[in-house]
C-alpha cells in the first residue's frame, strides 16, 4: 500500500496550517487543548475502570458506554497529540504522506464508528425504557457482542475499501488548511477527477451520520413519549434531564460533523477546521462527563472504590 502511494504521487509530505499562526494564540490554544486532552484521557479511563471493577455495572448499557470511552480514547489521541506538538515545537506542522493517510483513515474510521455506536446506545435506552420486561431478552450478551463486531468491522471496511479501490493521488500543493489530515481538506489537493471520492464521502455520510442521527431522534421521541406516560415522580424529572444531556452531545457531534461532510466538497471554507474541533476534540471529552459521570450509579461506584482504597491504606 505504501509503495502504491509513493509511485502515484510527487508529494512526500504535507504542511498542516493549523488553527492559528499567531504565537500568543498558539500558546493559549496549546494549553487549552492539553487540558481538554487530559480530561478526555482521565475521564474515559476512570469510566472504563469503574465499570470493569463493579460487577453490578456489567450490563449492556455500561458495556456500550465502555465501547464509547475506548473509542474516544483513540479518537482524541489520533489528532490532539500531533496538534499539540505542532503548536509547541513547530511553526509549520509537517506530516509525511503515509502519516497523513494513516491519520485520515484512522480518524474517519473512528468517527464513523462513534456515529453508529451512539445510535446503538440510543436503541439500548429505547428498549430499556419502552420494553423493560423484555430488555435482557432483546439486549442479550450475544446480541451486544454481535452488534459490536458489526459496528467496528462495518466502519473499518466502509472507510478503507474506497481508498483501496481508488487511492488518493497528490501532485500539486501540499498545504492542508486544517490541524488534521481530514478527507474533505485533502480532496482540494487531489490530482484529477475527485467525483468517486466525493460520492463515497456523501454516501458514507448519509449511511453513518444522517441515518443514525434520524434513528436517534426517533428513538428519543419514543423514549420521551413513554416517560410522559409515567406517574409524576422525581424519576420522571431525572429521565428528562438525562435525555436532554444526551441529546445535547448528540446534536453537537452530529450537527458539526454533518455540516462538514454533507456540505459542499468543493470550495470548502477555511472556517470548517474550527467546526472540526467540536466533533473531534470537544465531544470525546464531554461524552464521559455527560453520559456517565452524571450518572448516580457511576458516582456510587466511584465512591465505593475510593472508600475501599482508603480502608486498604
Amino acid at each position: 500500500m505504501r509503495m502504491q502511494y509513493l509511485n502515484q504521487t510527487s508529494v512526500t509530505e504535507f504542511i498542516l496550517i493549523g488553527l492559528s499562526q499567531e504565537p500568543r494564540t498558539r500558546v493559549l490554544l496549546s494549553v487549552l487543548f492539553l487540558i481538554i486532552y487530559l480530561v478526555t484521557i482521565f475521564g474515559n479511563l476512570i469510566l472504563i475502570c469503574t465499570v470493569i471493577v463493579t460487577p453490578r455495572m456489567h450490563t449492556p448499557m455500561y458495556y456500550f458506554l465502555c465501547n464509547l470511552s475506548f473509542l474516544d480514547l483513540f479518537y482524541s489521541s489520533c489528532t490532539i497529540p500531533k496538534m499539540l506538538c505542532d503548536m509547541i515545537f513547530s511553526v509549520r506542522g509537517r506530516i509525511s504522506l503515509i502519516g497523513c493517510m494513516m491519520q485520515m483513515s484512522t480518524s474517519l474510521f473512528l468517527g464513523e464508528t462513534e456515529c453508529i455506536l451512539l445510535a446503538v446506545m440510543a436503541y439500548d435506552r429505547y428498549v430499556a425504557i419502552c420494553f423493560p420486561l423484555r430488555y435482557m431478552v432483546i439486549m442479550s450478551w450475544r446480541m451486544c457482542k454481535n452488534i459490536t463486531i458489526i459496528v467496528w468491522l462495518g466502519s473499518f471496511l466502509s472507510t478503507h475499501i474506497p481508498t483501496i479501490i481508488k487511492p488518493l493521488t497528490f501532485c500539486g500543493g501540499n498545504k492542508v488548511n486544517n490541524f488534521v489530515c481530514e478527507s474533505i481538506s485533502l480532496l482540494k489537493l487531489v490530482c484529477g477527477d475527485t467525483s468517486f471520492h466525493e460520492t463515497m464521502i456523501l454516501c458514507g455520510s448519509l449511511l453513518t451520520s444522517l441515518a443514525p442521527f434520524a434513528f436517534i431522534l426517533v428513538s428519543y421521541a419514543c423514549v420521551i413519549t413513554s416517560i410522559l406516560k409515567m406517574q409524576p415522580t422525581d424519576g420522571k424529572t431525572k429521565a428528562f434531564s438525562t435525555c436532554a444531556s444526551h441529546l445535547t452531545v448528540v446534536l453537537m457531534f452530529y450537527g458539526t460533523s454533518m455540516s462538514v461532510y454533507l456540505g459542499p466538497t468543493k470550495n470548502v471554507s477555511g472556517k470548517q477546521k474550527y467546526v472540526t474541533v467540536i466533533y473531534s476534540v470537544v465531544t470525546p471529552m464531554l461524552n464521559p462527563l455527560i453520559y456517565s459521570l452524571r450518572n448516580n450509579d457511576v458516582k456510587v461506584a466511584l465512591r465505593n472504590i475510593l472508600r475501599k482504597n482508603k480502608e486498604h491504606t
